[in-house]
């Protein structure tokens, strides 16, 4: 609505003195159908300013005391309402509604819950994270990204909830707190990490290889060298990537292995690509010359040391 977005500009731009009192805008703000739209173009607006401009889109909520407006969505029935309104009042960081919002962490629907997940982190940042204790519902990667951008540092006190985190029977939960353990370097937890090696879900594992490289041991390679061989096929793969970028030559011996003797196309490509990247471009030269080479490894030396094929 155009008359919206002419105040909202005028607030941003102008100083308060400048912004003369509009009586149409006035009589409008008291219809519910114009509060809602009024509120929704706040919301938008904060979301592309910075600064002191946040700071005058807040102040235009707290003016017309939209808060309402938003909590009343949170005893609507409908999801995506509740979820609105949750996402509402967190932009505008109205800390009161946090208890009423908290609530909403076990709530059935994930657009409901997840939004009260980021509230929680946004209010209380660190702190905010207590729902992953008890968290059963599935944590998405973007939501993942969201928390994680959210927390900006981890008290010296948080040892033992990171701890029970990585311990959960949720596993996009320890899938989470893997990637706070990366971006935080909590090099104490290095031990857990590697334990995690041994889980049955594939995708933890897999990020359990990123955060012991990401962690900058000396004895990874040779540890994940260790683990390899009993390692399910994706995380074999994840282990080769993290081969080729680590600059590490202890696993040279398992390069050349997987590369002659094992029979998986992917599992032999990965191989190369890490020798080639790891200064074994001329070993593997040598091979794709050799009369006893097959065709198929022939290709795939031709592929990791990025010769055209033709």
């Amino acid at each position: 609505m155009k008359v919206i977005n002419q105040k909202i500009s005028e607030v941003i731009v102008y100083e308060d003195e400048e912004v003369a009192l509009d009586q149409n805008f006035v009589l409008l703000s008291r219809s519910p159908s114009f509060r809602n739209l009024f509120l929704q173009k706040l919301v938008d607006s904060e979301k592309k300013f910075s600064g002191a401009a946040k700071i005058k889109i807040k102040n235009l909520f707290k003016e017309y005391n939209l808060r309402q407006e938003a909590a009343k969505k949170l005893d609507q029935k409908k999801t995506y309402l509740i979820a609105g309104g949750i996402q509402e009042l967190t932009v505008m960081n109205a800390m009161e509604d946090l208890p009423k919002i908290s609530s909403f962490l076990s709530h059935p629907s994930a657009q409901v819950y997840q939004e009260a997940q980021y509230a929680m982190v946004s209010f209380k940042g660190f702190e905010g994270l207590d729902f992953l204790s008890t968290a059963s519902g599935i944590i998405s990667e973007w939501q993942q990204l969201r928390l994680l951008l959210s927390i900006t540092s981890i008290p010296e006190n948080s040892g033992e909830a990171i701890e029970g985190w990585l311990r959960s029977s949720n596993s996009s939960v320890i899938i989470f707190t893997l990637k706070l353990v990366r971006k935080f370097q909590l090099l104490s937890f290095y031990p857990m990490v590697a334990d995690l090696l041994e889980h049955s879900s594939v995708e933890v594992r897999i990020q359990a290889v990123h955060t012991l490289l990401s962690l900058e041991d000396p004895l990874t390679i040779q540890f994940l060298t260790k683990v390899y061989p009993n390692q399910p096929y994706e995380v074999q793969l994840e282990i080769l990537r993290v081969m080729k970028v680590s600059k590490d030559q202890s696993c040279i011996g398992l390069l050349k292995k997987e590369l002659l003797e094992n029979i998986n196309t992917g599992i032999k490509l990965y191989a190369a690509e890490a020798l080639a990247a790891l200064g074994y471009k001329e070993y593997l030269s040598k091979l794709s010359e050799d009369e006893t080479s097959s065709e198929e490894l022939i290709q795939i030396i031709k592929h990791a040391v990025q010769e055209k094929v033709c």
